[in-house]
């Protein structure tokens, strides 16, 4: 229930913490800078922490303290009050040489809920994983430990530096000459998979000269076009340098504060996010969704500058605007993810994503898992949902009729290799972004998946959940 520190200068043994909700806090006896005399009768002054803690293993029975009282005492960590937060990294006390007790340390990964009950100490905090019934927490470093431990662990490896130019070397090449790209390059446009319930809707479409690319059938809400440029231009969007570097959000806040928010009747919906691996079904999941609850559901209307065809009038499927203003809203930061396509740009603006939520409607997108961060503003006060893969035996079984678009818009049945790059794919896109998903759902049956995720949907809106503490205050961001 309590950690000591020996004073190197005088031996003398203080003690250095004492645990919130431990066996020495609910006795209230001891307290940091309290100074350690004698335990059973032994005087621990000159001896080393580890062989105070020996003698107290070796105790049994009753085990009696002397203690000389700090004169200044710290408040008790009972009136501490307690902060809660979502952790933005991952965390392991036994890979970590500085904590002073590695056994009163608490791991816990990106995305996990933190009660922090005591921060009186700068370097380490103690706090409880949420939710949980354990009543004595643990350590964890402080949120300017883990910022100063980044930036030391970014520094001493020159390599990132040597990467964030690589990458930008490597954007440049594919913007200026699209020719000299390589195989690896070409392969990774065949990304969007199509489940078997849409195949029909695919054969159906070819024969309509007017489509896009030789069909007109809908997948998330959107045209096939659409769909096709996010999956094929991702290679081509210009990384930033600052990716590298070490004040990212991440480093800058390792711990994010958050609180329980539930929506008031009166207030706008809250946006649904819906991310995955191309190929999980986040595409007809969603569509299902807008089909069966018309009423209440709906996806945002794309902008795009391709011309008007005959028809489309009637019953707009996209915002259609002018190059030059589709560049202004580029540049003016109103689109979530926006590409070009046949030579036609396409986008997905936070104005349509407005116009949903003004009409009373809950507005479902489904974005690119890194998109995901610039829909976290308190006006839309997103709930994300990353869809992954079933086992590979249940995605090969559920896929075994599947197909993919390539690039010439051929449709090729699947791989071995196809379902495995899924699978790492989705791993990897929830180890990196699982710290913004606010759940995770298993995609291994399309309709369960799809009653499920209306569920959450309705809790989403209905019930109280952690949000970013900025969330409730009374501000709007832009």
């Amino acid at each position: 229930g309590a950690t000591i520190r020996k004073d190197e200068e005088t031996g003398e043994i203080f003690i250095a913490r004492v645990i919130h909700g431990g066996l020495a806090d609910r006795s209230g006896l001891l307290h940091p800078g309290d100074l350690l005399v004698e335990v059973n009768g032994n005087p621990v002054v000159g001896l080393d922490p580890e062989q105070v803690i020996q003698i107290l293993m070796d105790s049994q029975g009753t085990i009696l303290f002397k203690v000389l009282p700090n004169e200044t005492p710290a408040s008790s960590s009972c009136c501490a009050k307690s902060v809660f937060v979502r952790a933005m990294v991952d965390y392991c006390p036994l890979q970590d040489t500085s904590i002073p007790c590695p056994d009163a340390g608490m791991a816990f990964r990106r995305g996990d809920l933190l009660e922090v009950v005591d921060q009186s100490d700068e370097r380490w905090w103690q706090a409880r994983k949420l939710p949980s019934a354990a009543s004595c927490a643990r350590l964890i470093p402080s949120a300017g430990r883990l910022k100063s431990k980044q930036r030391e662990q970014w520094w001493s490896q020159p390599s990132h530096v040597h990467t964030c130019i690589k990458a930008c070397d490597l954007c440049c090449l594919s913007e200026e000459d699209p020719n000299q790209t390589d195989d690896r390059q070409v392969a990774e446009v065949k990304t969007l998979f199509l489940l078997s319930a849409e195949l029909e809707e695919v054969h159906a479409a070819a024969d309509d000269p007017s489509s896009d690319t030789g069909g007109s059938f809908y997948l998330a809400g959107f045209r096939q076009s659409f769909c096709l440029w996010r999956r094929t231009s991702h290679r081509r969007r210009r990384q930033s340098c600052t990716s590298c570097s070490p004040t990212l959000s991440s480093l800058s806040s390792p711990y994010e504060e958050v609180s329980l928010y539930q929506r008031h009747p009166e207030e706008k919906h809250r946006l649904i996010v819906l991310a995955g691996a191309s190929g999980v079904g986040v595409n007809e999941l969603r569509k299902r969704l807008i089909k069966t609850n018309p009423l209440s559901l709906q996806g945002p209307l794309p902008h795009t500058t391709r011309p008007i065809r005959a028809g489309e009038l009637a019953k707009p499927e996209y915002h259609f605007v002018s190059k030059e203003l589709f560049e202004y809203m580029v540049v003016s930061h109103r689109f979530v993810e926006y590409g070009e396509f046949r030579g036609h740009l396409y986008g997905t603006s936070i104005d349509a994503i407005d116009d949903v939520l003004r009409r009373g409607q809950i507005c479902i997108v489904d974005v690119e898992p890194h998109n995901v961060q610039m829909l976290r503003t308190s006006r839309l006060k997103p709930f994300v949902i990353f869809i992954k893969p079933p086992s590979p035996e249940r995605l090969r079984e559920t896929r075994r009729e599947a197909r993919i678009i390539s690039a010439q818009l051929h449709l090729l049945l699947l791989q071995e290799d196809d379902f495995l790059q899924l699978e790492e794919a989705s791993r990897l896109l929830e180890v990196k972004y699982r710290h913004l998903f606010d759940r995770v759902l298993v995609n291994e049956d399309l309709q369960e998946c799809c009653s499920r995720l209306f569920s959450l949907i309705q809790e989403a809106q209905q019930e109280p959940q952690w949000t970013p503490v900025g969330w409730t205050s009374d501000s709007t961001e832009d």
